[in-house]
């Protein structure tokens, strides 16, 4: 991807403490990553906005349902990143 320079204004507080976090060279990525997040974000919520306005509010219970689906997708991730980081532990080591 091509990128180009731009000049933002961000409190210099919160740029040095960011920059002092992700160190040399990082404060870029940083701030692409955070935009990006912000637009996925801005993204789901026009989805979210279309479905309602199709088939109506989301209930409770519609998402009761979809916080437990999460969770149960976060458990198995972590499931298997701790299968993965078991099996490439040298044999001997509690890992």
């Amino acid at each position: 991807m091509a990128t180009r320079k731009y000049t933002v204004t961000l409190p210099e507080e919160l740029a040095e403490e960011i920059r002092s976090e992700v160190g040399p060279g990082g404060f870029s990525r940083y701030v692409t990553q955070a935009v990006e997040r912000q637009r996925e974000r801005e993204r789901l919520h026009e989805a979210v906005d279309w479905w309602e306005a199709e088939y109506g509010p989301i209930t409770a219970e519609e998402l009761a349902e979809a916080e437990a689906e999460r969770k149960e997708i976060e458990r198995a991730h972590d499931e298997r990143e701790e299968r993965a980081r078991k099996a490439s532990a040298p044999s001997g080591e509690a890992a």
